[in-house]
């Protein structure tokens, strides 16, 4: 089972969150606001915090900058997830990973089917790996964005969480870039 290693030190991680929304200012943006309150209190940095309208290009635009800056680490969105025809936040991202995170749909639909059963199913949460840098699409609600960082991602960008967590192994994220094995993808 998972622990903490209070043997090594906390390394805290560079993040930037990306809100899709038509409607909302920042002001407004519970959300994010509830994943910027969460990373703080972890002790990670707020690199960006941002909103874009539901289109393609403004969401791919804003997460492929941030993923070429070398001060970020992580990218959260929130929102677009769902399957109304504004909900285009996978169809913007999915093109820029480099490797796809299959097991963080499936944990974050497990933690949420036991707050919210079967609803679960209307998500198109995903996540994956792009230029050393990982991303995760998280649906808009506050409640499925806190579930994601309470359940998955705290522990996940915790270097002392044991067995083992993303932090140890960003130094080897872009490996294949060095060796010429895979292309990073266009955006």
């Amino acid at each position: 089972m998972s622990r903490i290693d209070g043997s090594k030190p906390f390394i805290p991680v560079r993040i930037a969150v990306l809100t899709i929304s038509d409607s909302r200012t920042l002001a407004e943006d519970r959300s994010g606001q509830a994943l910027a309150d969460r990373i703080a209190e972890a002790g990670h940095e707020l690199v960006e915090r941002a909103i874009v309208p539901d289109e393609i290009e403004e969401i791919r635009l804003v997460v492929k900058a941030w993923i070429d800056d070398p001060a970020i680490d992580v990218v959260i969105t929130t929102g677009g997830t769902g399957f109304t025809g504004r909900d285009v936040t996978p169809e913007a991202v999915e093109p820029l990973f480099e490797k796809r995170m299959e097991g963080f749909s499936a944990i974050f639909h497990r933690l949420s089917f036991e707050k919210i059963g079967t609803s679960t199913i209307q998500s198109r949460a995903t996540a994956g790996v792009a230029r050393s840098t990982f991303i995760f699409v998280l649906p808009g609600s506050p409640g499925a964005c806190k579930d994601a960082w309470d359940g998955i991602l705290k522990a996940q960008f915790d270097y002392r969480h044991q067995p083992c967590n993303f932090v140890e192994i960003m130094p080897r994220l872009d490996e294949h870039l060095k060796r010429g094995k895979l292309k990073p993808t266009a955006g």
